[in-house]
């Protein structure tokens, strides 16, 4: 069981959890071979392995529980950080990721958050997140997401939405843009239009719309990743990258590219260090055709 531990003189929490301590680890090396399951040595989000995570919670596609069939599959996490935590799967596909997928699967993915969030939401505050690549903290290569639910009463150090600045990408119902307050290199927001909402508001006109820009920011980044220019500043050499979804009101979907690291001058200070302006970000970021 988590334990939720406050700071004694601000309203920050910390989650003491030791079971995550157990994950599995594909994206460490051990004698130039990948290691998946610690156990078995096969990744359990591919197809023909669903026997190999805890009992399936839903899906999307074909096929009975725990067989293959799935579109995609949603699983409680092994290795909780609080006491509800669900695993996305995001396709059966153990390389493939947003990024690459064809439309219709990215839509797919962003109904089955919906779905999760609205389940959630009324017993605590929904987070959901993904997390691409070593660098941006993937224990498991297989893409996937994750929803964390966090009780009522824990005080979330959280962003709210920045104002619209410095605008990458626009659609019928969303606004791309690298905010003036940009923690990171090349750093994304991506905010609905209709303010005062929350996620699990959003309706499949707006998910097709999101789909969309989503797909287009994250080919965009990683057609960035390859840019000299980007090598220049790239401490972590792969494309990787964290996104999520704000749990509250005046949502807004985040994008962050690990390009670098964080040191001690931002862990000791609070302050982060951005080497790109965000308007110069945004203006490259828009002359990338996908």
């Amino acid at each position: 069981m988590a334990k939720f531990v406050p700071d004694v003189k601000t309203q920050r929490w910390i989650v003491i959890s030791q079971v995550r301590s157990d994950r599995p680890d594909d994206l460490r090396k051990t004698n130039g071979a990948e290691v998946t399951d610690k156990q078995t040595g096969k990744c359990p989000f591919c197809y023909g392995n669903e026997k190999m995570t805890p009992p399936e919670i839903s899906r999307v596609g074909d096929g009975e529980k725990e067989m293959p069939g799935w579109k995609i599959r949603v699983v409680p996490n092994k290795f909780p950080i609080t006491d509800t935590h669900e695993v996305i799967i995001h396709s059966p596909n153990h390389e493939k990721d947003i990024e690459d997928f064809e439309l219709p699967q990215v839509i797919h993915l962003l109904e089955t958050y919906r779905q999760r969030f609205q389940i959630h939401s009324s017993e605590g505050q929904v987070m959901i997140f993904s997390n691409h690549g070593e660098h941006a903290g993937a224990s498991l290569r297989h893409p996937h997401s994750q929803l964390v639910l966090i009780p009522k009463q824990i005080n979330l150090d959280a962003l709210v939405r920045e104002p619209i600045q410095n605008v990458v990408d626009d659609n019928t119902y969303f606004v791309t843009y690298c905010p003036d307050f940009s923690q990171w290199p090349y750093e994304v927001w991506i905010a609905p239009k209709k303010e005062g909402t929350v996620f699990g508001d959003i309706s499949d006109e707006e998910i097709k719309d999101l789909a969309e820009v989503l797909q287009r920011s994250l080919k965009r980044l990683k057609i960035k990743y390859e840019h000299p220019t980007v090598k220049n500043i790239n401490t972590t050499g792969v494309f990787a990258y964290n996104f999520y979804i704000h749990h509250a009101k005046s949502w807004f979907l985040r994008i962050i590219p690990r390009l670098v690291h964080r040191a001690g001058f931002e862990l000791g200070t609070g302050l982060s260090v951005n080497t790109v302006d965000p308007t110069t970000a945004a203006q490259e970021l828009t002359e990338i055709e996908v």
